[in-house]
């Protein structure tokens, strides 16, 4: 069992910076792919970065790849999402999730969900 708490999200403006984290409970963190994922009002749930275990392999949406950097702390029970270059675009509320496995692009492979962060991109 994992139980997922997002924080850092806000509001910022186009082409500013925000770090969201993720904290997780749970003895066997280290051993679960982490993964971000966001919606904006009225779309579905979008999947932003994913992470194995060690932190030795992370992929991304093609769109915030090369902005957005992932990142993880097994020591700390932490994961990051590191968002560079913001676009209003990027407005969502932001999710992490957890998954044993293999590092997956789809919603519903991911079995523990975070309560979401919002962030907010202002033009």
């Amino acid at each position: 069992q994992v139980q997922l708490v997002e924080s850092g999200g806000g509001l910022v403006q186009a082409g500013g910076s925000l770090r969201l984290s993720c904290a997780a409970s749970g003895r066997t963190f280290s051993s679960y792919i982490m993964g971000w994922f966001r919606q904006a009002p009225g779309k579905e749930r979008e999947f932003v970065a994913s992470i194995t275990w060690s932190g030795g392999s992370s992929m991304y949406a093609d769109s915030v790849k090369g902005r957005f950097t992932v990142s993880r702390d097994n020591a700390k029970n932490m994961v990051y999402v590191h968002m560079n270059s913001l676009k209003p675009e990027d407005t969502a509320v932001y999710y992490c999730a957890a998954r044993q496995g293999i590092m997956s692009r789809s919603k519903d492979e991911y079995d523990y969900w975070g309560q979401g962060t919002q962030v907010t991109v202002s033009s």
